[in-house]
């Protein structure tokens, strides 16, 4: 074997990172729930990447009452470019594989690593914008306080518990760094013991 050519499992590995962030673009990437004693059955809204999808409406409505901004997908940047981000992805782990490109394989490793910090960034300074900056004209005000809602995690925002996950796309976007750094390594390892 060729000291810059990829082992077969990486290959393997790559193929179904690409199919795996192919389908993250159709499926919800993360997903914030709601409860409350009025609402016991809860409310669900997922976030795509291309839309918003759920019961956004009724959350929009409540939201209204204590000064939070309203949620319409096409106020978001990040849903025009994230679906092709995700296929550039989706593409450069199969041309890796099927070039058999180490270069590639820690290129695409250390855009996408970027990429990802740059994401969860982004997405809690959406939260940030979304939970404080506030109507000083709403129906209800609470002196000092603020409905930021958890980037990952549980939170109390007034009688409602709020619950923020990754969902199905979210996973796979997660997953996709993770084996990426793993076989990154992996192959920079082997790659040292063959010269």
């Amino acid at each position: 074997m060729k000291t810059n050519s990829l082992h077969k499992i990486t290959k393997i590995l790559l193929a179904v990172l690409g199919i795996g962030l192919v389908i993250s673009i159709f499926v919800p990437i993360w997903s914030i729930y709601l409860s409350a004693p009025q609402y016991p059955e809860g409310l669900a809204m997922f976030i795509h990447a291309d839309k918003v999808s759920g019961e956004y409406e009724i959350i929009n409505g409540l939201n209204h009452y204590i000064g939070m901004k309203e949620i319409h997908a096409d106020e978001f940047w990040e849903f025009k470019i994230l679906p092709f981000a995700l296929g550039l992805f989706a593409v450069l782990c199969f041309l890796a594989a099927f070039l058999n490109s180490r270069k590639i394989l820690y290129t695409l490793t250390g855009i996408y690593l970027l990429f990802g910090v740059g994401f969860v960034i982004d997405f809690w300074r959406w939260l940030y914008d979304y939970g404080h900056n506030l109507n000083p004209h709403a129906a209800i005000i609470v002196p000092g306080m603020s409905y930021q809602p958890p980037l990952f995690g549980y939170k109390q925002l007034l009688n409602f518990e709020v619950w923020s996950y990754p969902n199905i796309g979210g996973g796979i976007m997660i997953a996709t760094g993770v084996i990426l750094i793993i076989l990154a390594f992996v192959e920079n390892r082997m790659a040292k013991k063959a010269i």
